[in-house]
């Protein structure tokens, strides 16, 4: 990461005729926030002190007879945003409440801050770095509504297969046939992956935010779904940008007049769309995930990936925090579901990537987490479960080195899996994160208002509502 001052950022707006200034920041849920000011705000005083907002219309922060608080800029996160015509510098920033001056508890990057924190305090390493797989789909259109009366969803894509025998396609042209079947989108040339000069664009503007990309690709499912590395950092820088990589690429379909998504299972019938995340914990240059055992494992982390398969139904809460999440995470369908650890076998929730044998190389790949999390507060979760298994020493049990989903009954019947919806990760939560609360990454208000509002902003709003196919099912009952 770049190091600036408050004095070189004001320098640098000045540089490059920037006329203003966008403070980004996250909400509970993990949805990026902004206001925009003009550079005359722009003094050393705004990096001390902030600027006020209204904490009580932002989801998951203060009620509404406590809604001051202050927003205030990191200056190592400033860049020149290729998102806006106007000259415009992007800010992202930290929470503050007013009264005490102090960072404010449910503000998700300072959550992930503190679990930084709390990694060197533990003397178990000095940083930890974070390379999430993040997978989308980009559509043609989307449009969906609910009332009394009536729900649905409709999406369509040029490069739907269900397209394939239209006359004419989409963009008002003869239909040119070209689609990727069902779970066959991994990975074809033009003209079968339409969407490559799209996504380039993508990656030409993380770029500029200073994000390192590796390498771009259509994904395994049909209708635009892709994927962009991006190459590992330390966990905050990461969380900051997996919301950048979501706010360009949302931008740029737009521009192009699609739209994305990182909804984890908005087809049905192909497949879903993840977010693999590689872990690793290091000290003084050294891999310490590096040793003699299982795929050159070492103990520790073998034990930190113990931490992660004990705490997974409560770390999906986190990870996986949406009730469609569990229209990916299904048994039988090729999602990582069962709880075991493997090399190279993608069926695992834990796999260590046998790409490279350089010690550099050696992570945990934790493959139940999906887009739609709030990274801050899902990789300082992850973080937190593996600390907890190497304390304990928590044995993930031996490797499963056999295709899961073939094995036979009695055999697959002795295997953990993850829960299979939002209500049970969220009453795993609630018995068990006290592994969570070391260090005081997470708070307790932190914990409780989360559970509140899943259980009464999505479930309990999902349970009342007919579904579709309910209709298909029992209207002639």
């Amino acid at each position: 990461m770049t190091t600036r001052s408050a004095a070189e950022v004001i320098e640098l707006a000045a540089e490059r005729n920037i006329d203003m200034i966008d403070l980004k920041f996250v909400d509970v849920p993990g949805t990026m926030q902004h206001l925009s000011i003009p550079t005359s705000e722009l003094t050393p005083e705004l990096f001390e002190e902030g600027t006020g907002f209204d904490g009580s219309s932002i989801r998951g922060f203060q009620p509404i007879h406590e809604s001051d608080m202050l927003l205030v800029p990191d200056p190592n996160t400033a860049t020149v945003d290729p998102v806006y015509e106007i000259p415009t510098l992007s800010l992202i920033c930290d929470v503050r409440d007013p009264n005490t001056g102090t960072n404010y508890p449910r503000d998700p990057r300072w959550i992930a801050q503190k679990a930084e924190r709390h990694l060197k305090t533990s003397g178990v390493g000095e940083v930890s770095y974070w390379g999430p797989e993040v997978e989308f789909f980009i559509f043609d259109s989307a449009r969906f509504d609910q009332d009394a009366r009536s729900g649905y969803y409709f999406i369509d894509s040029d490069e739907g297969v269900w397209n394939s025998g239209s006359d004419i396609s989409l963009a008002g042209v003869p239909n040119q046939a070209h689609r990727p079947r069902y779970k066959e989108g991994y990975f074809p040339a033009p003209p079968v992956d339409t969407l490559t000069d799209l996504r380039s664009e993508a990656v030409l503007k993380m770029q500029k935010f200073g994000i390192h990309v590796e390498k771009h690709h259509h994904e395994v499912a049909t209708a635009g779904q892709g994927e962009i590395d991006i190459r590992y950092d330390t966990l905050t820088k990461t969380a900051d940008n997996v919301m950048i990589y979501k706010y360009i690429l949302k931008n740029v379909a737009r521009e192009h007049g699609k739209v994305a998504t990182f909804m984890p299972k908005p087809l049905y019938g192909d497949n879903g769309t993840g977010m693999h995340t590689h872990q690793s914990i290091w000290r003084n240059g050294t891999n310490l995930f590096y040793g003699e055992g299982y795929a050159n494992m070492s103990d520790m982390m073998k034990y930190y990936v113990g931490g992660l398969l004990k705490h997974s139904p409560a770390l999906l809460a986190f990870c996986a925090p949406t009730t469609n999440s569990y229209r990916r995470l299904v048994p039988g369908f090729e999602a990582p579901v069962i709880l075991a650890l493997s090399a190279r076998n993608r069926s695992a929730c834990a796999r260590i990537p046998m790409y490279f044998k350089s010690p550099e190389a050696k992570r945990i790949e934790y493959r139940c987490p999906d887009p739609s999390a709030n990274p801050y507060l899902a990789f300082a979760a992850m973080l937190m479960a593996g600390l907890d298994g190497i304390a304990n020493q928590i044995d993930p049990g031996e490797p499963l080195d056999v295709d899961l989903y073939d094995l036979p009954p009695e055999e697959a019947a002795k295997l953990k899996q993850v829960p299979g919806s939002l209500p049970e990760v969220l009453d795993a939560l609630e018995a068990d994160h006290e592994f969570l609360l070391k260090g005081d990454v997470f708070t307790p208000d932190l914990i409780e208002m989360w559970l509140d509002y899943k259980r009464t902003r999505e479930v309990d709003e999902l349970r009342l509502r007919p579904h579709p196919y309910e209709f298909y099912l029992y209207f002639d009952a």
